[in-house]
C-alpha cells in the first residue's frame, strides 16, 4: 500500500511539472472540468477506502499474533511489506493498547490471549425473541464514538440497531468525559430505538439499561457489581485484607444516553455503554478515578462476544418492557442494585455542594438524598456529581 501511495505522489509529482508554465485558462485537450463537489466526493471516498485498508491490515495482523508468536520476517512476507514496515504496524497496535512483546530469535507475540468481536458468534447466542427485536447488528473496527456513529444515522423503524466497535477514538463518558477505549480490550456497545410517549419519559433511560446490564454480568458470575446514580457500574473497594467495607466505588463501567425527539411524540434515544474487560497498563496510569475490570475480578479475562451477547440478550427485553410500562416496574429491581442508598454523599452543584445521605431514587429517577438539616432534596440526572463518602469523610 505504502509503494502504491509513493508511486501515486511521484506521478502527481511528474503531472505537476508536465503542466507547468501553461495559461491557466488552458485545458489538456478532451480534460473534463472537475467540480469541488465531485472533488470532495472523491477525497471522502478515498479516505474511507484508506480507512477500510488499514481495519483490515490491523486485523490480519491481529489474528496471526494470536495464533501464536511470528517472526518479523515471517509477517512482512505475508503482508508483502518491508520489516521496517511491519515495525510501524506493532507500533501503531502498541499505541493503541495492545501490548505486544518482541524477543530476539522469537519474534512479536501478544502478552495476552485476545478475542476479536464476530457479528455471527454473537448472533449465535442470543435467544431467538432477541434476535427478532434487532434492526441490525454491526460491528467496526475503529469510530470516534459508537453512540456519535448512531446519532448520525437515523433510528430505525422498529427493532433496536446495535453498533460495537473494537476502538473508539473519542470515547465520552457522562458531562464530556473521556472514555478509555484501546484496542480490543473493553466493550463498546450502543443501541438505537425509537420510544414512544416523548422526551419527559426518557428519564429512566439510564436506570433500566444499567439494571439490565448489572442483572446480567451478576447472572455471569460477577456478583459484587452494583450502580452508582445515575449511570456507572461499580464494585465496591475492598482493604488491603480482602474485605468489603472499605467504602470506595471502582467503576466497572458507564452509561451514556443521549438522543432527541417532539415533548409528545416519538423519541428517539441512543443507549451506550462501556464496559471493563482487561485494562491495558499503558491505559490504566491515565485514568484519574478508581476502576476495576472484569479480568480482575474473574482472574481470567472473559469473552467479550458472549458478554456481548449476555448484555444484549437483558438489555433488548429491558428497553422493550420501559417503552410498554415505564420506570415504575424497574424501581425496586434497581434498589437491590443501589450501592449509594444509606450512604454518606457530597452531591456538587454549579452554586456550591450539598451534604447528606442518598435514600434511593424516586418515581421519575431522581436520586432522593436525606441534607443534614433534616430536609429530603431530589436531583436529576445532569444535574449532579455524586461522591461516595466512607467512614472516614473521606470521597471515594
Amino acid at each position: 500500500m505504502r509503494d502504491c501511495c509513493s508511486w501515486l505522489h511521484a506521478a502527481s509529482q511528474q503531472l505537476s511539472g508536465a503542466l507547468h508554465g501553461l495559461p491557466h485558462n488552458l485545458r489538456m485537450p478532451n480534460q473534463p472540468r472537475i467540480h469541488s463537489e465531485d472533488q470532495a466526493t472523491a477525497g471522502r471516498a478515498g479516505t474511507e477506502r484508506a480507512t477500510s485498508e488499514r481495519a483490515a491490515s490491523e486485523r490480519e495482523l491481529l489474528q496471526r499474533l494470536a495464533a501464536g508468536p511470528a517472526k518479523g520476517e515471517a509477517l512482512a512476507g505475508a503482508a508483502g511489506q518491508t520489516r521496517a514496515a511491519v515495525w510501524k504496524r506493532i507500533d501503531a497496535l502498541r499505541a493503541a493498547g495492545v501490548e505486544i512483546d518482541a524477543r530476539p530469535g522469537h519474534g512479536y507475540s501478544l502478552r495476552h490471549p485476545l478475542e476479536l468481536l464476530d457479528v455471527v458468534t454473537i448472533r449465535a447466542q442470543l435467544p431467538l425473541e432477541v434476535r427478532t427485536g434487532l434492526a441490525d447488528l454491526e460491528v467496526a473496527w475503529s469510530l470516534d464514538s459508537t453512540n456519535s456513529e448512531l446519532l448520525r444515522r437515523p433510528a430505525p423503524a422498529a427493532g433496536c440497531l446495535v453498533l460495537l466497535a473494537e476502538r473508539q477514538t473519542g470515547g465520552r463518558g457522562r458531562r464530556g468525559r473521556v472514555w478509555a477505549s484501546p484496542l480490543a480490550a473493553h466493550l463498546y456497545l450502543s443501541l438505537s430505538c425509537s420510544f414512544s410517549g416523548g422526551l419527559a419519559r426518557l428519564g429512566g433511560l439510564s436506570l433500566v439499561a444499567g439494571i439490565a446490564a448489572a442483572e446480567a454480568l451478576q447472572a455471569l458470575g460477577v456478583a459484587d457489581v452494583r450502580l452508582k446514580w445515575p449511570n456507572d457500574l461499580v464494585v465496591e473497594d475492598c482493604t488491603q485484607d480482602g474485605a468489603q467495607g472499605g467504602g470506595g466505588l471502582r467503576k466497572l463501567g458507564g452509561l451514556l444516553v443521549e438522543g432527541g425527539g417532539e415533548l409528545g411524540g416519538p423519541a428517539r434515544a441512543v443507549i451506550g455503554l462501556g464496559l471493563n474487560v482487561r485494562m491495558p497498563a499503558t491505559f490504566a496510569a491515565q485514568i484519574g478515578q478508581p476502576w476495576i475490570d472484569l479480568a480482575t475480578l474473574c482472574g481470567q479475562v472473559p469473552s467479550r462476544n458472549m458478554l456481548a451477547a449476555a448484555l444484549l440478550a437483558r438489555l433488548l427485553p429491558a428497553l422493550e418492557a420501559f417503552d410498554r410500562d415505564g420506570l415504575a416496574p424497574f424501581l425496586p429491581r434497581y434498589a437491590a442494585l443501589d450501592a449509594l442508598a444509606g450512604r454518606t454523599v457530597t452531591v456538587q452543584l454549579h452554586d456550591g455542594e450539598r451534604h447528606g445521605t442518598a435514600s434511593g431514587i424516586g418515581t421519575d429517577g431522581a436520586l432522593r438524598v436525606r441534607l443534614h438539616d433534616g430536609s429530603e432534596c431530589a436531583f436529576h440526572s445532569g444535574e449532579v456529581s455524586v461522591r461516595a463518602v466512607d467512614a472516614l469523610g473521606a470521597e471515594a
